[in-house]
């Protein structure tokens, strides 16, 4: 598999995890000091890992079998370094998720999510 290859199924697998309400999933994909940062009502919200994961799991999960939306827009890579831009849907909302990744010994993990939410 090639490093695009490897991005673009990493940022498949958060969809994935974040529409099933998947912990486990969520924190293989990401790296333990990820931040997630966007406007969220009219406000900055600036959340670690585990504040992140505990909103995701406060949500209702999509239904078993249904296909969530995942749609990667781009995947650029630098040497080990990659920035992924996905539309998605969580919770009723659509989102742009730009995603910031690092190959760590020889895994790619998301370091940083940016989003926006379309209105």
């Amino acid at each position: 598999m090639t490093d695009e290859q490897a991005v673009r199924n990493l940022a498949f697998s958060y969809v994935q995890a974040m529409a099933f309400g998947d912990e486990g999933q969520l924190r293989t994909a990401f790296h333990p000091d990820a931040a997630i940062i966007g406007n969220y009502q009219n406000a900055l919200e600036w959340l670690s890992l585990d504040a992140f994961i505990e909103a995701i799991l406060a949500e209702t999960p999509a239904a078993p079998g249904s296909t969530p939306l995942c749609d990667v827009q781009s995947a650029t890579l630098i040497g080990d370094t990659a920035c992924v831009t996905v539309i998605d849907e969580f919770a009723g909302l659509r989102f742009t998720d730009i995603l910031s990744m690092v190959k760590v010994a020889g895994n790619w993990k998301i370091v940083n999510k940016v989003y926006y939410i379309h209105p």
